[in-house]
This record gives C-alpha cells, structure tokens and sequence, in this order.
C-alpha cells in the first residue's frame, strides 16, 4: 500500500464519516496504486478535489504550513 495526499481548493468541502474536509486539510488514504487512489477520491468527493500528492512526492515540513487543519486520515 502506498499513501496518497489530497487536497481541496476553494468551496470544496466534504464531510466523511463525521470528518470535515476542505481548503485547509489534506485526505490521507492507502491505496495499492495511484490509479486506485484517484478512483477512490472521486468516490468520495466527485470532481471537487484539487490534487493528489504520492508519499515521495509530499513533504510535511514544507507543505503543511498551508493546511492549518493538517492531515485527515479517511
């Protein structure tokens, strides 16, 4: 399993189990392959999603001072 960061642009909230996703969060989700996890992101929030990250591509450091509510898992 590898993991997947998605983010939301402006206007884009989700609620998901009881969790509150938008502009100011980043989704987590495991998924085997790139292609699964942008099949499961448009499950879940249809076309209103901005991008998915892969692991390799994301960094915490740099990335999560514009994500003030931080990492959801789902």
């Amino acid at each position: 399993m590898s993991r997947f960061y998605i983010t939301f642009g402006w206007g884009h909230v989700h609620s998901i189990g009881g969790k509150t996703l938008d502009k100011d969060s980043v989704a987590v989700i495991d998924m085997p392959t790139y292609k699964d996890a942008r099949n499961r992101a448009f499950e879940l929030f249809g076309p209103k999603f901005g991008f998915i990250q892969t692991e390799d591509k994301w960094d915490d450091e740099t990335l999560l001072q514009y994500f003030p509510r931080g990492l959801i898992e789902i």
